[in-house]
């Protein structure tokens, strides 16, 4: 058992994941009822992890933007979100277009007795009023990710403006020293719960498919391959951004694969982000970039969701006989985009969406019945394409910031018309 034991914690934890989704899905399809003593451990997984959200979400954020300065913040800043909201429209764009393609629901009749309960959606001025917490404390306990980040921008900022002044620079200092103490601590911990993610991945996915099994799979097979062949379709969209930013896609998915499977199984991205994090650190990504872009991106950049919601909709009008028309279709790009934003990234919120957008253009709320049978194994992959969207944009714009580095100190160097010959470097 020593000997095992000590095999285990050697082994690679892509390794561990990949091998602890193979064994789940076997136990899932072969253990029946039997594998539901396992639920516990998948339980204790994802309380671990958000366990680690609020410090690690609040130590990494503040010690980030105590590393860059207010000006390269606020560019930051506006790249982030040009990233989600562009690619949460594009990832609207290509559901429709393989959705439409592959005309999924056709010939399937609607229960009109099916009902489902729908949770209430806030809205979006409602999410945008819940950035500013009226309490830090309520906020943490929540947690409210949005609050949180709010929180650590504004005290981060301020803690940056201390250690810019004559008068407080030496508090401000030792203060910063602190956070840096206490965010290591932080990635100490985590660094022992990644040894418990394989065992409660496994217990998760055991779970969800022994729930599900294979006449749901079966029975609406169509929607769910639909679903995956576009969340394929917008994972190549990501490397051919990357690959344009010149991210090496190799180094990129041998350390964003283990968040990304672990997504797949728990189905939820603020409860991975503590991986993600992980990810973009060992990635060599700067801590002033990530501590921002991956919390901010694991509560409103949805682009697996945004993907969901097209394919949904085109699926129950195909139900209802119905096909889109091109007006419709641009709609739901524009309602889908909007109602993606802020959507909690935890498991069911899709089915939210989906209701949202389906009562402002006209479709049937029943079929969302039908989809909800199939929420969980949908989920695992949307779930796994909006982590993989976070560090791919989180990647690339850090490209891109080194990019315009290196041209402002070309810039800055250059003779002054003296010769048209570029300087050597």
């Amino acid at each position: 058992m020593k000997t095992l034991f000590h095999a285990y914690l050697k082994a690679s934890l892509i390794l561990r994941v990949t091998l602890a989704l193979v064994l789940g899905v076997v136990a899932g399809l072969f253990g029946g009822e039997y594998v539901t003593w396992l639920s516990p451990l998948g339980d204790l997984l994802l309380r671990l992890l958000q366990f680690l959200i609020v410090p690690i979400v609040l130590f990494t954020l503040m010690v980030g933007i105590n590393q860059a300065d207010v000006g390269s913040m606020g560019r930051i800043g506006r790249k982030v979100l040009l990233y989600y909201v562009v690619t949460t429209a594009l990832a609207i764009m290509v559901g429709l277009a393989v959705a439409t393609l592959f005309n999924p629901g056709q010939g399937l009749t609607l229960d009109t007795d099916a009902s489902v309960s729908v949770p209430e959606n806030p809205g979006l001025v409602q999410v945008l009023l819940n950035i500013v917490p009226s309490n830090i404390v309520s906020a943490f306990a929540e947690p409210n990710l949005l609050g949180i980040i709010f929180t650590a921008v504004v005290f981060g900022l301020a803690l940056l403006f201390m250690r810019s002044s004559d008068a407080q620079r030496e508090l401000g200092d030792h203060l910063y020293r602190l956070l840096e103490g206490l965010n290591a601590v932080t990635m100490k911990v985590m660094a022992g719960v990644l040894h418990v993610v394989p065992i409660g991945v496994f217990a998760i996915v055991a779970n969800t498919v022994s729930q599900q099994g294979l006449a749901t799979i079966l029975s609406l097979g169509d929607m769910v391959m639909v679903l995956y062949i576009a969340l394929g379709v917008h994972l190549l969209v990501y490397c051919v951004l990357m690959k344009l930013f010149g991210v090496r896609l190799r180094d990129f998915f041998r350390e964003a694969r283990t968040p990304m499977a672990t997504a797949f199984a728990t189905q939820s991205s603020t409860g991975v982000l503590p991986l993600s994090l992980n990810a973009a650190n060992r990635m060599g990504l700067p801590q002033s970039l990530y501590g921002f872009s991956l919390p901010l991106g694991a509560t409103i950049n949805m682009d697996g969701a945004a993907i969901r919601i097209a394919i949904s909709a085109v699926f129950a009008a195909n139900v209802m006989g119905t096909p889109l028309d091109i007006a419709t279709m641009a709609q739901i790009v524009l309602i889908g985009t909007l109602i993606s934003i802020g959507t909690a990234g935890v498991p069911g919120a899709g089915i939210v969406m989906i209701a949202t957008v389906f009562s402002q253009v006209g479709l049937p709320i029943e079929t969302v019945a039908l989809l909800t049978s199939i929420d969980a194994l949908v989920g695992m992959g949307c779930t796994a394409l909006n982590v993989t969207g976070d560090l791919a944009g989180t990647a690339l714009i850090a490209r891109s910031e080194r990019k315009g580095r290196k041209t402002s100190g070309r810039r800055k160097s250059a003779p002054v018309e003296s010769s048209k010959m570029e300087p050597r470097l």
